[in-house]
């Protein structure tokens, strides 16, 4: 057996039963989504209804689950070790601010020209940056979880700076410019600033308290070795019940709509696997190392489906073509990431060895 594939074989031995077999408790999860929201009349708009200005509130308790424990995991001591790796910030920036909305623009044109609502819907998916699920990707794959939390808070500022200007520009100035269909968006600060807090700022303040006063009262031995075991497993949990209210929400629409589910999915297909792979390349090209490559690979791959979602809701209907591929994107992504987690952990064989070996989910050992 070569090395790369030793290295990729020990690193999956360490992982446990419920990290080895994801894909299967994947689909598992979207197949009880789907079944439920058949089997249950008015599931999916009882789910809907329950929501908290705007938000809704099954799919945040996932995500507010999925996110905390990793986030606990985040030595925040480490930070300042991430905030001056120029070329890690430089290379993220321009992978999720310049590169990934042009090419999802690309995309969804070359691919979707004769469908403009599933279009438009594809470039608002492009312009959300991820701040939430790619925290589960990065971890799970091994990468440097100080650095994802630096590249998501990052991601955060410009998506609250940067989101409704690029959308006019993608949307309205860029086609006119190009001799294309002009459309519009409606969306405000306050909305992208609020699922910025919801999706990041509480999980995260969350994480950090946890940390600070567990390692006060009980010691860091204890926080890491005792502590974070018990509550690791939560994260997956909450990745599956997202997955679940996700399928059951929009089961409908998937089932009935598959052809327009297989157009929308084709761009994104493309779209993950161009930003994945360049994400890669560019951190292998410049030096950054395994755990920091694979960081910046995800968090470039990844979208923020929740804020995507809300506004193309907000601005064209629920029942909107929009709507429809926002709720697409991440039944996509979810299977394409796992996949490319596995991809991750094969080539970290390709890397030089660091100092310190990763166990289950990231924790460092000497």
């Amino acid at each position: 057996m070569s090395a790369p594939a030793q290295t990729h074989s020990a690193v999956v031995a360490k992982l446990s039963t419920l990290d080895r077999l994801l894909p299967l408790w994947i689909g598992v999860a979207m197949a009880a989504g789907l079944l439920l929201g058949r089997l249950i009349p008015g599931l999916g708009e009882t789910l809907s209804a329950v929501e908290i200005d705007g938000i809704s509130l099954p799919i945040a308790i996932g995500l507010l689950v999925m996110m905390y424990p990793v986030l606990a995991k985040v030595r925040y001591d480490r930070l300042d070790t991430v905030t001056g790796d120029r070329k890690l910030l430089f290379a993220s920036l321009l992978l999720n601010w310049i590169l990934g909305p042009a090419l999802m623009f690309t995309l969804a044109w070359l691919l979707l020209p004769d469908l403009p609502e599933y279009r438009t819907g594809l470039i608002i998916v492009g312009l959300a940056r991820c701040i939430a699920m790619v925290i589960i990707w990065n971890d799970l794959a091994c990468g440097d979880r100080e650095a994802a939390a630096v590249l998501v808070a990052i991601n955060s500022v410009f998506q609250v700076i940067m989101f409704a200007g690029l959308g006019w520009f993608y949307l309205s100035v860029l086609p006119g410019w190009l001799g294309l269909e002009q459309t519009t968006i409606d969306t405000s600060v306050w909305q992208i600033a609020k699922s910025v807090l919801i999706f990041l700022g509480i999980p995260l303040l969350a994480g950090y308290l946890t940390r600070r006063f567990g390692e006060k009262a009980k010691g860091r031995q204890w926080y890491e070795s005792r502590f974070l075991p018990r509550i690791g497993p939560w994260a997956l949990y909450g990745l599956l019940f997202t997955i679940v209210i996700l399928f059951a929400l929009q089961g409908n629409q998937i089932i009935s709509r598959p052809w327009d589910v297989a157009r929308i999915a084709l761009p994104l297909l493309a779209y993950f696997a161009i930003m994945w792979g360049g994400g890669f390349l560019v951190g292998a090209a410049i030096g950054l190392g395994y755990e920091r490559t694979t960081t910046l690979a995800f968090t470039a791959a990844g979208n923020n489906f929740e804020l995507a979602i809300a506004v193309a809701i907000a601005t064209y209907g629920v029942t909107s073509g929009q709507a429809l591929a926002g709720v697409v994107g991440p039944l996509i992504e979810v299977p394409v990431l796992v996949a490319l987690v596995y991809v991750s952990l094969a080539l970290r064989g390709r890397f030089a060895a660091p100092t310190g070996s990763r166990t289950t989910h990231g924790e460092v050992s000497a």
